[in-house]
């Protein structure tokens, strides 16, 4: 496995486009849609749109640290 996709012990954050600041080990799964991803961090499952958005044009720190799962 490349480096790159491990994490340290160190908790690692990302704001969503709602301002929601989310600790990134608890997203349960990721889909991408066009430039935005949704986001689940509900520890019981999410349907869609019931997640958090995190868009390009809106977040692009949070979204360049989890765009890279889908390259």
């Amino acid at each position: 496995m490349n480096n790159k996709y491990i994490m340290n012990n160190k908790d690692s954050y990302i704001k969503t486009d709602e301002d929601i600041v989310i600790n990134e080990k608890y997203i349960i799964w990721i889909k991408k849609i066009n430039e935005c991803l949704e986001v689940c961090a509900k520890s019981t499952g999410c349907a869609i749109g019931n997640t958090h958005k995190i868009c390009k044009s809106n977040n692009f720190d949070s979204y360049k640290k989890l765009i890279h799962y889908f390259e």
